[in-house]
């Protein structure tokens, strides 16, 4: 996977080079520390993913999200940033980001989320997503950016009453990754019990009522 990191704090964009250049498979191609730089490198190197900041010098983090994706509207963008207020997260997704993780976050969660965005999922970092569901109403457009769409099939067959088991037949994965799934659904939308989940399913219409 060929990364691009856009920041402009030269320690940051060194400490994430060093972190993804240990895992095997992903490759830094690029740096960028202006809006404008990522802009001109996300046409020119045409990276699998993007690590954005908001906060940079010129054409900032939103300016240069609108602008990558009207180039490229398949440009798969991860916003990596300081800023924990929900508007900021809102901005970003409607500006087509396809995740949204704080600064704050381990390296293994940063890992998750590189892997999630780049397998074409959407991701929002946990506690944001929790702040996200208890401010928007049921069914607002928040709630949909929260679930990737496995998530949101693992919780519709859940709904169905189908077994983990079932499920991971179902959908040719493993019952290990069925129960992530299900960790990772119970974290963003604050649910507990399987009875919980299903509640859920029916009020957002993912499956009908008889």
């Amino acid at each position: 996977m060929r990364i691009l990191i856009a920041d402009d704090h030269r320690v940051l964009r060194t400490g994430l080079r060093l972190l993804l250049q240990t895992q095997p498979g992903l490759e830094v191609v690029g740096e960028a520390s202006t809006g404008e730089e990522a802009v001109r490198l996300a046409a020119e190197l045409k990276p699998d993913l993007i690590l954005l900041d908001l906060n940079m010098p010129g054409c900032g983090g939103p300016c240069a999200l609108r602008q990558i994706r009207q180039h490229d509207p398949a440009a798969r963008v991860l916003v990596l940033t300081m800023h924990d207020d929900i508007p900021y997260v809102r901005d970003v997704f409607k500006a087509g980001a396809a995740g949204y993780i704080l600064k704050e976050a381990a390296d293994e969660e940063l890992l998750s989320a590189i892997a999630a965005v780049a397998q074409g999922q959407n991701y929002v970092y946990p506690t944001l997503a929790g702040r996200m569901l208890a401010i928007d109403p049921v069914g607002s457009e928040a709630d949909q950016s929260v679930l990737s769409p496995r998530e949101t099939e693992v919780l519709r067959l859940i709904a169905l009453g189908y077994t983990n088991q079932e499920i991971a037949d179902q959908l040719f994965i493993g019952v290990r990754t069925v129960e992530t799934h299900k960790t990772h659904i119970g974290e963003k939308l604050g649910l507990k019990t399987r009875a919980q989940m299903v509640r859920y399913a029916l009020q957002h219409g993912l499956v009908k009522t008889p």
